[in-house]
């Protein structure tokens, strides 16, 4: 098949496409016409890098998995530098969902602080009036 319909298959446009050879990731085999060509297997490629990526890999992350299609295994992460790819990024999950909470934790202890001095100022009187809606 040619660039177009392979990006049309895969749901992406032919700049993508030439920007995945550029790096690599999707071999430039060329019809007796100059044209560029493409099989099932680059399908399935694209398929992987795309899902890869809408799960918030980066581009050169997905490489391992590619690389484990390309080798002729079933499923692109049925090898042990996909999986390796796997552990490196729950560690980066990991240590983000930490970071949120510990955000979380702050901005609660603040509303929790304002609403107890919103609530003493409320025993002493007429309440500021808000001018922004609150």
């Amino acid at each position: 098949m040619r660039i177009g319909e392979l990006a049309e298959r895969a749901g992406t446009s032919t700049r993508t496409l030439r920007y995945y050879e550029s790096r690599g990731l999707l071999p430039a085999r060329r019809g007796g016409n100059g044209y560029r060509t493409y099989d099932e297997a680059d399908l399935r490629a694209l398929r992987q890098i795309r899902t890869l990526q809408d799960f918030g890999f980066e581009l050169e992350e997905t490489r391992p998995f590619v690389e484990c299609l390309r080798a002729g295994h079933p499923e692109g992460d049925s090898c042990p530098g996909s999986l390796a790819v796997y552990r490196r990024k729950l560690g980066e999950l990991d240590a983000l969902i930490g970071e949120l909470t510990a955000v979380r934790e702050k901005v609660g202890a603040q509303l929790e602080r304002a609403e107890e001095a919103m609530d003493a100022l409320a025993g002493e009187g007429p309440s500021p009036r808000c001018e922004l809606g609150g």
